[in-house]
């Protein structure tokens, strides 16, 4: 995958994790916040040629990684408005509930799902990188990413992407399938705080 300009939206770990190794992987990163300290912040922690984006403006990477949590997606979605047609999004939200025993979605839907139907309608929406723990993605390393979406063209360059990151992509189905994703974030956490005792886990697969 040749260089790409890839926004993220979002300055706290997550964003921080992605945003790294994002400019590891020799792509150009625009971090946008509604505080614009906050994006200067993270944009003069990485690689050179990080640069910032107007908050609700339309971002410059046609890829656009919403890196807030679950709780404030549907404002920065309403916030950016049809800024965000024609654009890829990767939503990476675990919808979890406050004490991280339970999702807070709708029963028979996603986090993901919930998202879409507030895009506009020539924006696509993958779900990708819920799986994995911020600091383990960025401690470097071949995982496994997990990506479900409807729209093949926006899977397979999300695919791509995560590709040109080191990471494995895995397709786990139609967007849909966001919910099954969310589950296993939600058991990831479980697993971290109970049966492995730590928060340095990965889920991997292994084929044949």
């Amino acid at each position: 995958m040749h260089m790409t300009t890839i926004s993220i939206i979002g300055s706290g770990t997550m964003a921080t994790a992605v945003a790294g190794r994002v400019a590891k992987a020799g792509h150009a990163v625009e971090v946008i916040n509604r505080n614009a300290a906050k994006a200067q912040a993270l944009a003069a922690k990485l690689e050179a040629g990080a640069t910032t984006g107007t908050y609700g403006a339309a971002p410059a990477g046609d890829i656009v990684i919403l890196a807030v949590p679950y709780g404030s997606v549907a404002t920065v979605v309403a916030d950016f408005g049809d800024a965000l047609d024609g654009k890829v999004i990767i939503d990476l939200a675990n919808p979890v509930n406050a004490d991280m025993t339970g999702l807070v979605t709708p029963a028979g839907s996603s986090g993901a799902q919930e998202t879409a139907k507030r895009l506009p309608e020539g924006a696509h929406v993958v779900k990708a990188f819920n799986t994995i723990f911020g600091h383990v993605l960025a401690k470097g390393g071949r995982i496994d990413a997990f990506i479900a979406a409807d729209d093949a063209q926006a899977k397979a360059r999300v695919s791509t992407f995560l590709e040109s990151l080191g990471l494995r992509p895995l397709d786990v189905g139609g967007l849909n399938m966001a919910q099954t994703l969310e589950a296993l974030g939600l058991m990831m956490i479980g697993l971290a705080k109970n049966g492995a005792g730590s928060w340095n886990i990965a889920m991997n697969i292994n084929i044949g």
